[in-house]
């Protein structure tokens, strides 16, 4: 995956009315009036931040008879996840380190108040 889709996907999360969108649409597919249903925006506002997750791959759009349907594509989200994934292993490694540093601090401790 290269920077620039990386940067797609995140841009198209840091909006919360996307977020949200991804997580009614990770229930089922949904019209775009449902999707707007829940939302005190224009259709015209839903339809832009349907662009944005459809360019950043979040979503694929179909049409059915007059309805356009769209639905959840989460492959980018598991490519996010696990560019994320090796900066959660460094902050585990770091507080593994401190837990250790901790556990030696509180040995020493105990030994000098035993001592």
């Amino acid at each position: 995956m290269s920077e620039d889709t990386l940067s797609t996907i995140f841009a198209a999360l840091a909006d919360p009315t996307r977020r949200k969108i991804l997580a009614l649409l990770a229930s089922g597919e949904k019209s775009v009036s449902e999707l707007a249903e829940p939302f005190d925006i224009s259709l015209p506002a839903i339809s832009r931040h349907l662009r944005v997750l459809e360019r950043a791959g979040l979503i694929e759009r179909r049409r059915e008879a007059q309805w356009r349907i769209l639905r959840l594509d989460a492959g980018p989200l598991k490519e996010a996840s696990d560019y994320i994934a090796a900066y959660r292993r460094f902050w585990e490694a770091s507080f593994d380190r401190l837990d250790e540093y901790l556990r030696e601090l509180q040995e020493r401790e105990d030994k000098h108040e035993s001592g």
